[in-house]
């Protein structure tokens, strides 16, 4: 099974305390900015849950005995430290239902909710991988323009092909933590600061002792 699936059993390697954020904010919190970025990471998992939690009801509909991952590209979403914009053709009481159960079910051991693979830090991750290894054929490969352009397609290639993985990584052990510092405040529709009709998902953080 790959990465993408939210069922994937092979978890074992993100096992977070339920006090480690709060224990990183005690002893490290006078950094400006640290909390807003633990904030950050827990919404970001939360929304994909969310995400993926929509997408399983929406799937159950149509296929009631159908239990295999689904994925509703309809859907995308947007994290703040304040909490998150989830965009698409979303009922407001099924998207109450979806953000508790998705919360509930990440703090209850379905770590891999955590992750999507439509995220933006994928894409992000391979665009940096490229430009890296452009580069990188640039410097290493012979001058003349054949040499040149083999390097680049290269390049290109590789990238794209890793790009997903390193990405999936990049969520696991960078942006994105089981979120148990947070507690839903309120869900309703309001448009993004760009104008972009959704619904708000606002969350608040509460210090575990």
């Amino acid at each position: 099974m790959t990465p993408s699936s939210p069922s994937n059993p092979s978890f074992d390697w993100f096992n977070p305390s339920p006090q480690q954020d709060s224990d990183l904010l005690a002893q490290i919190g006078f950094i400006p900015g640290f909390k807003e970025f633990l904030t950050l990471r827990q919404v970001h998992a939360l929304e994909h849950a969310t995400v993926w939690v929509l997408s399983e009801m929406a799937a159950r509909r149509q296929s009631p005995f159908d239990h295999s991952p689904a994925d509703n590209q309809a859907l995308g979403g947007l994290s703040t430290d304040r909490g998150f914009y989830l965009y698409g053709q979303v009922n407001t009481n099924e998207l109450r239902i979806a953000a508790k159960q998705a919360l509930h079910r990440l703090k209850n051991g379905e770590g891999q909710l955590a992750l999507h693979p439509r995220c933006g830090t994928n894409l992000s991750v391979t665009l940096a991988l490229t430009a890296g290894l452009v580069l990188g054929t640039h410097l290493i490969f012979p001058r003349g323009p054949i040499s040149q352009l083999l390097g680049l397609g290269l390049a290109t290639a590789t990238a794209f092909q890793i790009g997903p993985d390193v990405g999936m990584s990049a969520q696991k052990y960078l942006t994105t933590a089981i979120p148990f510092n947070l507690t839903i405040v309120n869900i309703a529709p309001k448009a993004d600061l760009w104008g972009r009709s959704g619904h708000f998902v606002q969350t608040e953080w509460q210090d575990l002792q």
